[in-house]
C-alpha cells in the first residue's frame, strides 16, 4: 500500500509503498476514505508521544470501509463502513467493561501505538469494543472528524464540563477541535467566545455560531473575556495546549467555573505550568478530556444525522497522501481557517 511515513523525528517526511496490513485475531484491516490532519499527528511526528516507533505512519481520525477481518471479530464483517475512536481500548479490563476505554491502561491508538491512516490501509484492534457504524447518510467529510476532534469536543463540553444552555464557553485555540467545540458549544445553547491568532478562523468561528471572537494578538485574553461576559465564563477549554493558552483560558473563568484541556501540553522542556493559584482561590475545576469511547457515540452520531452538528462545514479542503506528507511538519506553524482532510484516492 501507499503511506505517508517518516524515519526519524522532526525529519522528512514521503510517501512511499509499505507492506499492507493483516488483522489481528480481534482486529480488522479498514481501507481508509478520509483520514484528517490533526495537531496530535504533528506532536507524533515531533517526537513528543512516548512509544512511537520508527519508521512510522501517522494519522488517527478516518473513516473507512473493513476489508479484512480477524478470526475473533464478531460484530463486523467485510463491507462494513466505519470510524474509530483515536483512544482504541483492549474490551477486557475494568475501565472497558464500564465503558470507559478512553482511558484503558493498554490501549491502542492508530498513528501512536502502531501504524495509522495515513494510508490506504489501517489495521484497528479490538474492533468489537472500538469500531463505529457510520451511517450512508453521514458523509466522509463529516465522519473522518468523529474518531478524534469533533468526538473530543462533544465529549468535553458534555461528559466533562458539562454545559448547560446559557452559560458562557470560551474556546482558545479555533483549529480543528476548537472549532467542533464552538459548533457543539452552539448547538448546546451556550453563548460561545472564539480565541484565536488567525483572523480567518475567527471568522469562520463566528459563521459557525460564536457570539464573541478575540483576536489573540498582544491583547490579554482573560480581561476581555471577563469583560465581554461580565465576570468571566463557566467554561473554558483549551484547544491548543500550550502553557499560554491554558493559562489564557484558566484566567478567563468566572469563579467556581470549569476549565477543559484538549489540547496536549507535552513535558517538552519540563512540565507545563499551571496557574494553581487562581484555581484554588476560584475554586476553579480543571478537567482532562481523552477522546470519546465507542459506546459514546450514538448520541453524537444522532445529532449529526439530524443535521444539528454538521462536522463537514469544519473540512477546509482535501489533499492526497503527498500533499498531506507536505504539510505534516508544518502544522505548528501553519494558520488553517479550518480542517484539511487526507484521501488516499486522491492523485
Amino acid at each position: 500500500m501507499r503511506a505517508v511515513v517518516f524515519d526519524e523525528f522532526g525529519g522528512s517526511v514521503d510517501v512511499r509503498s509499505v507492506p499492507d496490513p493483516a488483522p489481528s485475531r480481534g482486529g480488522v484491516v479498514v481501507e481508509v476514505q478520509a483520514t484528517g490532519l490533526c495537531r496530535s499527528d504533528w506532536h507524533a511526528w515531533a517526537g513528543h508521544d512516548d512509544g512511537v516507533a520508527l519508521p512510522h505512519v501517522p494519522g488517527h481520525e478516518l473513516v473507512g470501509v473493513v476489508v479484512a477481518a480477524g478470526p475473533d471479530v464478531r460484530r463486523w464483517q467485510v463491507g462494513d463502513r466505519v470510524t474509530t475512536p483515536f483512544v482504541c481500548g483492549c474490551g477486557a479490563c475494568e475501565w472497558c467493561r464500564a465503558g470507559q476505554a478512553q482511558v484503558c491502561p493498554t490501549q491502542t491508538q492508530p498513528g501512536f501505538t502502531h501504524w495509522g491512516s495515513f494510508a490506504e490501509l489501517v489495521a484497528l484492534h479490538a474492533a468489537d469494543t472500538n469500531l463505529v457504524a457510520v451511517p450512508d447518510i453521514v458523509e466522509d467529510a463529516a465522519a473522518a472528524g468523529l474518531g478524534c476532534r469533533f468526538a473530543t469536543a462533544y465529549r468535553a463540553l458534555h461528559a466533562r464540563a458539562g454545559v448547560h444552555a446559557g452559560e458562557w464557553v470560551t474556546v482558545v485555540g479555533v483549529g480543528g477541535v476548537g472549532l467542533s467545540a464552538v459548533q457543539v458549544a452552539v448547538a448546546a445553547g451556550a453563548r460561545v467566545i472564539a480565541v484565536d491568532r488567525t483572523r480567518a478562523a475567527l471568522t469562520l468561528a463566528q459563521r459557525l455560531g460564536a457570539e464573541h471572537t478575540v483576536l489573540a494578538d498582544g491583547v490579554d485574553v482573560a480581561a476581555r473575556v471577563h469583560d465581554l461576559t461580565a465576570g468571566g465564563s463557566h467554561v473554558a477549554i483549551d484547544a491548543v495546549g500550550s502553557p499560554g493558552t491554558c493559562a489564557d483560558a484558566v484566567y478567563s473563568l468566572r469563579r467556581r467555573g470549569r476549565h477543559v484541556q484538549v489540547g496536549l501540553l507535552p513535558s517538552v522542556g519540563g512540565h507545563p505550568t499551571v496557574p494553581m493559584e487562581r484555581v484554588i482561590g476560584w475554586e476553579l475545576d480543571v478537567l482532562g478530556s481523552h477522546g470519546m469511547a465507542a459506546v459514546d457515540y450514538p448520541a453524537m452520531l444522532g445529532l449529526v444525522e439530524a443535521g444539528t452538528l454538521r462536522p463537514q462545514d469544519l473540512v477546509e479542503r482535501v489533499v492526497g497522501l503527498s500533499e498531506g506528507a507536505r504539510l505534516l511538519p508544518s502544522v505548528d506553524t501553519a494558520s488553517p481557517a479550518g480542517v484539511t482532510l487526507i484521501d488516499p484516492r486522491v492523485p
